[in-house]
């Protein structure tokens, strides 16, 4: 990154792709956990909230190696919200929701860059609402994809009773005996591959209000370019992050709109390079990106 791309007082617009290979790139809870489409078009999904959620772990995960105060996570797992709200009073400088607020903004990076409304809890122990400078939104695949469930099976089963049950009815011919069983069935979802475009946006005026630095731009563009690398699990090893491109402009509000620059961002075929003598052939490369305009105007 150049910068420019670190500098809080400037527009920021940025276009990023995401490729899943056989993995499930963003579970849908209300549909089994397979991947998440767009009915209409068959699309794949991916929401804002599971793009953030990994942000903030790998901001997390640095944080715990390279330790920096005011780079706490508020929306962590295990902990809830009105308990960090309730640690802002705990410092004898916040004396009201304005200056919990501050607090707040200064502890956690995600309040700082994503906003958070934090008027829940205790009347006299809430710090507001904060609208956060960084704003992504659901990413989309190029093409449609293929949601697959795919069967599996656990050599042992969950409980206890169901061995005993198994092993009792190898000897019973009772026909009313419980059973029992001797393996587990399970799924796992995936889809064999999608290539999905992302927008996000960052607004310089509510970064000065949240007191965003260098530094914590720093730190979030590092957090997008590794948020899959230490995510790795059996359903999303073959995420990857396929190209960034940030568009920096030259003052706080822009030069221009933010769609004119994304369109500039094109996924195409891509030509097969073929053997001396073999006959032409082509197939659809899966990541294939066109250059984009310079980065700062």
């Amino acid at each position: 990154m150049t910068e420019a791309h670190l500098d809080p007082a400037r527009k920021h617009d940025f276009v990023f792709l995401i490729e899943a290979t056989d993995s499930n790139p963003n579970g849908d809870p209300d549909n089994g956990g397979l991947p998440r489409t767009d009915p209409t078009t068959g699309q794949g999904l991916i929401t804002d909230v599971a793009i953030k959620r990994k942000l903030r772990n790998t901001v997390d995960l640095l944080n715990t190696v390279e330790k920096k105060s005011g780079y706490d996570i508020y929306v962590d797992a295990g902990v809830a919200l009105n308990a960090q709200h309730e640690r802002a009073y705990q410092d004898a400088a916040v004396t009201d929701r304005h200056t919990a607020q501050q607090w707040m903004c200064k502890t956690f990076f995600d309040v700082r860059m994503f906003g958070a409304v934090m008027s829940t809890g205790k009347r006299d122990k809430q710090a507001g609402r904060v609208q956060g400078p960084v704003q992504i939104g659901f990413s989309r695949s190029i093409d449609p994809v293929v949601p697959l469930d795919i069967g599996i099976t656990r050599v042992t089963p969950t409980r206890q009773e169901d061995v005993d049950a198994w092993n009792n009815t190898q000897t019973d011919n009772d026909k009313d005996t419980n059973r029992g069983k001797e393996t587990e069935m399970g799924s796992k979802h995936l889809i064999p591959y999608g290539l999905y475009k992302g927008t996000g946006h960052f607004s310089a005026p509510l970064a000065q209000k949240t007191g965003v630095t260098s530094t914590d731009l720093e730190i979030f563009w590092r957090a997008l370019t590794l948020m899959f690398e230490h995510d790795r699990a059996a359903a999303r090893a073959g995420l990857a992050l396929r190209g960034l491109y940030v568009f920096s402009h030259d003052d706080a509000f822009g030069r221009t709109p933010a769609h004119t620059l994304f369109d500039r961002i094109t996924v195409a075929p891509w030509a097969t390079p073929q053997r001396a003598g073999s006959p032409t052939t082509s197939r659809t490369l899966r990541s294939a990106t066109r250059t984009c305009p310079a980065a700062s105007p």
